[in-house]
């Protein structure tokens, strides 16, 4: 494992890597924040965006463009739940962006996706952290090995924070445990 202050060696297929797992897993949150803003296009922009990167497209602008857009309808979100799929999505687009910088904070690269679309789930259910703990657990299923092993060069997430940070803490941990 690196600590903070090396690098770590990325490709472009280790970014698709990622990128894959955040989209497809950003992908399915998209409802949760269409069912409250069906002409907002922002997060599912950024889905696509993602998608763009991962089939083989050079990353550009557009996936950070697009990224920033869905923060920004996650902000504007008129639901919890909706801003942290928003927020899912401008994860999968930043994902094409995640830095060779060993710092724990480039885990949210990673795994912030599926952290924040775990937590969108819960929030339609009222909360239901059971919801949440059940999609990282299918968010842990889908990691592929070489997935896993990109999260590994990184020093483990922050533990502490929102509920976002605890589940992508959680999914951490249990991917590194594999």
């Amino acid at each position: 494992m690196a600590n903070e202050t090396d690098e770590v060696e990325l490709s472009d297929q280790d970014l698709r890597v990622v990128a894959r797992y955040c989209a497809e897993i950003a992908e399915e949150a998209l409802s949760i924040f269409e069912e409250s803003h069906p002409e907002d296009r922002r997060p599912r922009a950024a889905v696509e965006a993602a998608w763009i990167f991962v089939d083989g497209a050079r990353r550009t602008k557009l996936q950070r463009t697009s990224s920033l857009a869905a923060h920004k309808a996650a902000r504007e979100a008129a639901t919890e739940a909706a801003g942290e799929a928003a927020r899912a999505a401008g994860h999968a687009a930043a994902a094409a962006y995640l830095h060779p910088l060993a710092k724990s904070t480039q885990v949210r690269h990673i795994l912030g996706a599926a952290a924040h679309a775990a937590r969108a789930a819960e929030l339609t259910e009222g909360g239901n952290r059971d919801v949440g703990a059940a999609r990282i657990e299918q968010a842990r299923r889908r990691a592929t090995p070489d997935l896993v092993a990109v999260l590994k060069r990184y020093p483990a997430a922050p533990a502490r924070g929102n509920r976002a940070t605890q589940l992508m803490s959680e999914l951490d941990t249990s991917l590194r445990s594999l």
